[in-house]
Formats: C-alpha cells, sequence, structure tokens
C-alpha cells in the first residue's frame, strides 16, 4: 500500500526531531518541500461540499462532514485538528472561518513550519530585538519580518525560536486553513506555554513596534474538530 503523505511528513519529522542534535538546514528544508506537497485532502479536510469521495481511509458518512471529509467553507469558528503529539513535535491544522483571527502569540525555543492549505490568510510576524521582564510580563522592542497576504497554494514557511517571525498572528480574508508543524510543542511544565501580546507601533521607527504582553482575549475560542485523513503508523503503533 502506498505510502500517504501526512505518513511521510510523520516518519521524517520523527526522524529529524527526535535526535540530540539541532536539524540541520537541509534538513529543515527537506521538511518544508515535504509540507508543499501536501494539500487539505490529504489531511481529511475538502474546502467545498463534495458528493463523494475515492479516498479508501476515509470513514463512513455520519459526521457532521462532506462525506467523511471535514468541510473548510462550513466551519464557523477557529477549530484545531489534532494529527499527532509526541514529546518532541506535533502536527496539526488550524481551520479558519472568514474573519477569524488568531492573535499574536510566541512560539518560545521552537521551530515551526507552517503551510496555507486553501484559502487566503495575511499574516503579521516579529521577531523579539530586545525583551524585558516587568512585573512578570514580557515587554520589549520588536522588529517587523512578515507582513503580508499569503494564497493558497504558496510555499511553505519556517520560524525559529530566535528569527523568522517567532511572534505572528493570522487574519483569515477568507476561510483557510495552516498546516503546523511545532518542535518541540507548547508544554506549560517544560516552560513553553503560549504568550499573547498586544503591539503598539513606532512612528519613528517604520518596521518597529513594542510588544506588551496580554492575557489570553477572552473572544478567543478554538474548537476541536476529529483527525479524518489517513491512519498514521507510529512507532508505539508497531510494538
Amino acid at each position: 500500500m502506498e505510502r500517504s503523505k501526512i505518513q511521510g511528513l510523520y516518519d521524517a519529522c520523527n526522524i529529524i526531531f527526535s535526535q540530540k542534535e539541532v536539524p540541520t538546514f537541509q534538513e529543515i528544508q527537506w521538511l518544508r518541500n515535504l509540507l508543499d506537497t501536501i494539500e487539505a485532502i490529504d489531511v481529511g479536510i475538502h474546502e467545498f461540499n463534495i458528493q463523494g469521495s475515492p479516498f479508501p481511509w476515509l470513514p463512513k458518512p455520519g459526521l457532521d462532514c462532506c462525506k467523511g471529509l471535514i468541510c473548510g467553507q462550513g466551519v464557523s469558528e477557529i477549530t484545531y485538528i489534532h494529527i499527532h503529539e509526541c514529546n518532541n513535535f506535533s502536527i496539526g491544522v488550524f481551520c479558519f472561518p472568514a474573519g477569524g483571527v488568531l492573535p499574536l502569540h510566541d512560539h518560545p525555543g521552537m521551530t515551526v513550519l507552517s503551510k496555507v492549505l486553501y484559502g487566503s490568510m495575511y499574516i503579521k510576524a516579529y521577531d523579539w530585538v530586545k525583551m524585558e521582564n516587568s512585573n512578570c510580563r514580557a515587554l520589549g522592542l520588536v522588529g517587523k519580518v512578515v507582513d503580508d497576504i499569503f494564497d493558497a497554494p504558496c510555499e511553505a514557511s519556517v520560524l525559529f525560536p530566535r528569527s523568522g517571525g517567532n511572534i505572528h498572528s493570522f487574519t483569515a480574508l477568507t476561510p483557510c486553513a495552516i498546516l503546523d508543524v511545532l518542535s518541540p510543542p507548547y508544554s506549560e511544565e517544560f516552560g513553553r506555554p503560549s504568550t499573547y501580546f498586544s503591539d503598539i507601533p513606532i512612528p519613528a521607527l517604520p518596521g518597529y513596534a513594542i510588544l506588551e504582553e496580554k492575557d489570553l482575549p477572552e473572544d478567543l475560542t478554538v474548537a476541536g474538530a476529529p483527525y479524518l485523513g489517513p491512519r498514521i503508523v507510529t512507532g508505539l503503533d508497531l510494538c
């Protein structure tokens, strides 16, 4: 049986992020190239309603989806599809309705690869220039790295712990979805919480802003949805 694209991505992540050494540029580029081959259908999502599906791994109809597929256009709130998570990395998809916003947030100590699977997304991203902690709140100067609209199909992007836009926000201009690979994943226990920020532009310094940590926005809700793509065979499955 031919290996699915998501299985190939999992296998590559398992090889690269399970080693003790920091991934090389060539290894990250390998992962990026793999993400570039993945489409929404490969992770159990169809942007539009369909009458049927030729994909043998899909469950029988009966779920709130399009004949066994998550309906991208039918998502009414920001929704996260959990595909896999272990100590070394996580794989998942964020689906957005038009107008959905994921506010500025960081990825402490993480390498993140992202791919817009369908739709149009405005992304704003910063990197720290200087960060301070004041009364247990992060505060500092940042430089803008990304301020652009990404229309699918487009190349996957990569951010690193200290470069590439480690602090970013998403605004869905149309219904859209983003495939995310995080290494290591978020963890309160290991000092990798998700922190949210507000940004204050500096008129005298175009491209720079002051970031101030803020509480989790009360109006931010992220729903969960089942993963309906091909089953991933992990090392645990082989034991």
